[in-house]
């Protein structure tokens, strides 16, 4: 019996993408089911009931969530072309990089550069630097370990350098969303956050 992969996503969501980078890289075949996260369908309520959101990965019929899961369950299923170092102390440094990258750098630049103004964003920017300050440092002497243009190649030379290596490997570039269109997604989010904050 063939195997039955399924993952529902955004076309958007980087967190959406990291799964989709890693079943490329293990040559998993799987379909992609995209979601209207405003208007979820049945099988998303089904598969992610307790969050309701995606990614999702469907594997035989049993449902898998929250991204950092997935990736684990994917390197462990098919264990071909590992995402993670052998090395136990490797691998969790590889996991605490990661989880730092979602919970300060993200956080810091989504959820404060991107959709504050003036002397609160200013705050957030201080913050972002920050961040990305530490995983530069990490970077010393190590070709691979995420994106955004408020990484300049003066500020940050080595996260610049992995950024253009990690947008140009083939596995990312053939399966990076447009350009514009996330344009347009990210501004419009920005300005929807924006006018709600202004309306409280």
């Amino acid at each position: 019996m063939a195997e039955e992969v399924k993952l529902f996503r955004t076309w958007s969501t980087p967190f959406a993408l990291r799964i989709v980078w890693a079943l490329k890289i293990k040559g998993v075949e799987y379909e992609t089911i995209f979601e209207d996260l405003y208007n979820k369908s049945p099988s998303l309520l089904q598969y992610n009931p307790a969050h309701k959101k995606v990614p999702v990965l469907v594997h035989n019929g049993k449902p898998i969530s929250e991204s950092y899961v997935i990736l684990e369950y994917i390197d462990e299923t098919w264990k071909e072309t590992p995402l993670l170092p052998e090395d136990p102390y490797e691998r969790a440094m590889a996991r605490f990089w990661a989880k730092f990258g979602d919970d300060k750098v993200f956080t810091s630049i989504f959820g404060g550069v991107f959709v504050k103004e003036g002397k609160e964003q200013e705050e957030a920017m201080v913050e972002a630097m920050e961040n990305l300050q530490f995983l530069e440092e990490e970077l010393r002497g190590k070709k691979f370990f995420a994106g955004l243009k408020i990484v300049g190649e003066d500020k940050f030379p080595l996260l610049s350098a992995w950024m253009k290596d990690f947008a140009d490997s083939p596995i990312i570039k053939d399966n990076w969303p447009p350009r514009e269109k996330m344009i347009a997604k990210f501004q419009a989010l920005r300005d929807a956050k924006l006018a709600a904050a202004a309306s409280k």
